[in-house]
């Protein structure tokens, strides 16, 4: 019953494909201080988090401590490397649709945290304030208002 179980839980969890188009994508260990520890642990403990909405304190123990997998969201959100690894993954997914591609998101189903309630007054120290500049959206395919053309 116990496999069961594990087997459930794991479900979600990076597959074996998965994580060989995700190795060459990832950051290299950092030559100073000790070897990070398993990145395939920690994104599957960020995809756990990300998917169920809770506290990073109560990640399930399988995933290593919970601070280092904070810790390595946190940097690869400051400095990039999320947005890097989507990019490279989405690289060459469009071009079936061509022009004609289009991104649709349900706003629907964001929710903010009950602690979201307040926000800093000042950036973080340790994010590069150009990273958190407000991005240029493109123009959008057809004109609001009523003209037609």
């Amino acid at each position: 019953m116990a496999a069961v179980d594990e087997d459930r839980l794991k479900r979600h969890d990076l597959t074996d494909d998965e994580w060989v188009r995700l190795v060459p994508l990832l950051p290299g260990h950092p030559r100073q201080g000790h070897r990070w520890h398993d990145h395939r642990l920690v994104i599957d403990g960020v995809f756990f988090r990300t998917r169920t909405g809770c506290p990073w304190r109560d990640l399930p123990e399988r995933f290593g401590v919970w601070k280092t997998v904070y810790n390595r969201h946190r940097r690869w959100s400051g400095d990039g490397t999320w947005e890097m690894i989507l990019g490279r993954l989405r690289a060459g997914c469009d071009r079936a649709e061509g022009r004609d591609w289009t991104v649709a998101v349900d706003a629907t189903v964001v929710r903010a945290h009950q602690h979201a309630a307040g926000a800093r007054r000042r950036p973080p120290a340790d994010v590069d304030p150009a990273r958190l500049a407000p991005a240029a959206l493109s123009v959008p395919a057809r004109p609001r208002g009523g003209t037609a053309e």
